[in-house]
């Protein structure tokens, strides 16, 4: 018995989600396209069973910690014994076909990868959005379906596609707060959750470091809360914002804390899911791509290089060495070897290079600030420890920015090229 032909043209397709928990799929290939397929079901909580003489190492990698099983060898009839699903995702069309054969007498549904027209099922461009599952058929043709599932998935992430079920009625749903890292200024690098979470929102409170152009796109019915921290000026006092979200959050609303960077680096983000918690408010965590690694990488200063440095540190300067309230140990840091990334310490830049100085680090160690990392402002500008308190008066450094003291800094001159011993470090 063999499987009957279907036009991919025709666009004849019955669309149906497979609850696939702790069932049994069996994937016959171990190459690129057998990884896709593989990730899916995995997501799906499948029991999946690899049947490849040879696999990526990706999907190698899955094998040890269990996450599927991998049957080393070449298919052979019977492989699909008590499969729900089946793959045929080998580069042997013969070997395809035969699977396609099994499944079609066992009346196991199968996805053949190299001929959609033999296969009893066809696999959709499949995107999500929360709980929500985007499957897009396009009538025989791939990329059409992968460019409208893009589009759709694109919409409901910023907003212009509403998803008016989600937004259940305020007495029908308890309220939430998520505390969202919107990276270190540009829109484009906030992560796609934070963005859904944006999206989603009944009440945003944000401060002036987050990328705040994503707010235009709300609906006039989101409320936007300044919680604005100005360095050594106007600022909502943090007991205020823990208070706000709570109280948004009791009333029923799905409450965002846009954060500049992450929030749980040097964001007080900890202080506003304990307040939640203690509330009894529900609250999601949704990192941000921090400051104190992207913003050197957009002035292209790694904060590792192999060869160069093997650490790197990150440290607030907002108070100078010395302060009573200071935690840092500003002479333990002075004796390390490697990168060091001071942020909101432009104004205490000068005590900060003095005392690296004074504990041990070469006066001629290159720094790099970075200012209004991310944004069209952005500006870089490289001098040395000894030379720093000079350079950002002279360059009227402002808050916010970056700065990098090591010799990652100067890589952007000729340098010597690593040695070799450390090859797979990094």
């Amino acid at each position: 018995m063999s499987a009957t032909p279907v036009d991919p043209g025709s666009g004849v397709v019955y669309p149906v989600g497979l609850r696939l928990l702790d069932r049994r799929v069996v994937v016959v290939g171990g190459g690129q396209v057998a990884h896709r397929r593989v990730a899916g079901l995995l997501a799906a909580r499948a029991r999946v069973t690899l049947v490849s003489p040879e696999v990526t190492p990706a999907l190698e990698a899955l094998v040890e910690p269990g996450s599927l099983t991998w049957v080393r060898r070449r298919y052979e009839p019977g492989d699909l014994d008590g499969a729900w699903y089946a793959v045929a995702a080998t580069d042997d069309p013969a070997v395809n076909a035969a699977v396609a054969a099994e499944a079609e007498r066992a009346r196991i549904f199968c996805a053949r990868a190299d001929d959609r027209a033999a296969s009893s099922v066809w696999t959709p461009a499949v995107g999500r959005h929360g709980e929500l599952v985007v499957g897009v058929h396009g009538g025989g043709d791939p990329q059409r379906a992968i460019g409208v599932r893009d589009a759709v998935v694109a919409g409901l992430t910023d907003g212009s596609i509403a998803d008016r079920a989600a937004r259940t009625p305020e007495a029908a749903r308890g309220g939430s707060v998520v505390l969202v890292g919107g990276g270190p200024g540009d829109p484009g690098l906030i992560t796609v959750r934070g963005r859904q979470a944006v999206a989603q929102a009944d009440v945003v409170v944000a401060d002036h470091l987050a990328p705040l152009t994503l707010l235009e796109s709300l609906p006039a019915s989101v409320e936007v809360i300044d919680a604005s921290k100005l360095p050594r000026g106007r600022s909502m006092a943090q007991e205020q914002i823990n208070a706000l979200l709570v109280e948004h959050a009791l009333a029923g609303k799905r409450v965002v804390r846009l954060k500049g960077g992450d929030p749980f680096v040097f964001g007080r983000g900890m202080e506003e899911l304990e307040a939640c918690v203690a509330a009894g408010v529900p609250v999601e965590v949704v990192p941000g791509v921090t400051s104190a690694i992207s913003v050197p990488a957009l002035a292209g200063i790694p904060v590792t290089h192999r060869g160069l440095t093997h650490e790197f540190v990150v440290v607030s300067g907002h108070l100078p060495p010395g302060h009573p309230q200071s935690l840092v140990d500003w002479p333990a840091i002075a004796r390390l070897r490697g990168t060091v990334v001071v942020l909101m310490g432009v104004d205490t830049a000068p005590a900060i290079a003095a005392a690296l100085v004074e504990h041990g680090r070469a006066p001629d160690t290159p720094v790099g600030v970075v200012a209004d990392g991310s944004t069209p402002t952005q500006r870089v500008v490289r001098t040395t420890l000894a030379g720093l308190p000079r350079t950002v008066a002279e360059a009227g450094i402002r808050p916010p920015a970056v700065w990098v003291v090591g010799a990652v800094v100067a890589l952007n001159a000729p340098h010597d090229a690593p040695p070799q011993d450390d090859a797979d470090l990094d």
